[in-house]
């Protein structure tokens, strides 16, 4: 057996894996090889039953690479050291979280002010996939389900363009003798990028703002002529929007709000029937006129604008969704099981960069300055 697989651990972890409950959420915190590394490594894992069914992985595919499959969520979260989820915790789920736990995944706490109190009064550590970094200023733990969503919204666009949905009646890559649909992208970023590649692949008429020269020049560089890049202005977003017939926003400050840079006045000059498929709704969107939708009821209306905002898109292809996490999320949550939170976190910088809750603390500033709460420097918690 090699070191990799040998149980290394010297004090093993009880590791909870409860089922997401957020509307229409099939994905799933760990998937089974996961658990097997944790579980050669002497950890135990208890993962509620059904939790990975929606992403196709069975509670018996648990049991064989070693976890236990527990009857509901108050097991998990009454047992467990670390909680590994997907989504955010909701109301229900904020209720059981204690002092001690620590919990890891998607937060998005700049814009959920009814979140973050629940997590500061809980006393747990929170510590949020969307603000780890990677070399460079990278964001590793979000870096993959951007690429999802980047690639979906088109498709969803696409689909919310049709008449019957709401939409102009205009297909997005139009025919022969038919012009195509104007696709306006707001930012360059990963999900940015990922979206110019999909609606190009589709046929249509794409532009991509952003104000960084270098994000423009890259996409330039992939996507050649198949995409204007321009750089971004309050007037230029003023002018593209209204012509355009699907604007895809994508822009992110990490950990803080989402910049409106899509006004209400704007909206109300668009064409009628065009849509807005606002990618940065976890960070509270990009337009002013963005709230958040669930799968269930994705789209609503504004001044004849069709809203996509739904704040777990990747969640509609949940298998792949699942899978693309868990390549980035495993090597921390080895982390975490092995050295403890403390120690793990002291170890790596870029980890500490996802602790925005602790002890009843922000420890995360972009955090604290949305929601003008107290900042304690995630450091400080170290010392404790």
């Amino acid at each position: 057996c090699s070191a990799s697989h040998s149980k290394q651990s010297s004090t093993a972890m009880l590791i909870g894996v409860p089922k997401e409950i957020k509307d229409n959420e099939y994905r799933v915190g760990l998937v089974p090889s996961t658990v097997r590394e944790l579980a050669d490594k002497g950890h135990r894992m208890l993962v509620e039953t059904n939790a990975g069914a929606g992403a196709g992985l069975a509670d018996a595919d648990y049991r064989a690479a070693g976890a236990e499959i527990a009857a509901d969520a108050d097991t998990v979260f009454g047992g467990a050291e670390l909680i590994v989820k997907v989504k955010e915790p909701l109301a229900a789920e904020r209720k059981k979280l204690r002092r001690g736990q620590v919990l890891f995944t998607y937060l998005h706490l700049a814009p959920d002010r009814e979140q973050t109190e629940d997590l500061l009064k809980s006393g747990v550590t929170a510590i949020a996939y969307e603000t780890v970094t990677g070399p460079n200023g990278t964001l590793p733990l979000l870096t993959p389900m951007s690429e999802v969503a980047g690639r979906m919204a088109p498709h969803v666009g696409a689909h919310c363009l049709e008449k019957e949905n709401g939409g102009r009646g205009v297909l997005l890559g139009g025919v022969p003798g038919v012009g195509a649909a104007s696709v306006l992208i707001l930012g360059g970023g990963v999900a940015g990028s990922n979206a110019a590649l999909i609606a190009a692949g589709m046929g249509a008429d794409v532009t991509v703002l952003d104000r960084n020269p270098e994000a423009l020049r890259r996409i330039a560089s992939q996507l050649g002529g198949r995409v204007r890049t321009v750089f971004s202005t309050p007037d230029v977003i003023e002018l593209l929007c209204r012509r355009a017939d699907l604007v895809i926003a994508t822009v992110l400050i990490p950990g803080s709000t989402a910049p409106k840079l899509i006004s209400a006045a704007t909206v109300k000059a668009m064409k009628p029937g065009s849509v807005i498929v606002d990618v940065a709704i976890d960070q509270g969107g990009c337009a002013e006129t963005s709230r958040p939708t669930t799968h269930s009821h994705p789209t609503y209306v504004v001044d004849d604008v069709v809203h996509y905002c739904v704040t777990n898109m990747p969640g509609a292809v949940a298998r792949t969704s699942t899978f693309a996490l868990s390549n980035a999320t495993t090597s921390f949550v080895l982390a975490l099981a092995d050295k403890g939170w403390r120690l793990a976190l002291a170890a790596d910088a870029n980890l500490r960069n996802g602790l925005n809750v602790h002890d009843g603390h922000v420890t995360y500033r972009a955090v604290a300055d949305a929601l003008k709460l107290p900042y304690t420097h995630a450091d400080h918690a170290l010392r404790i």
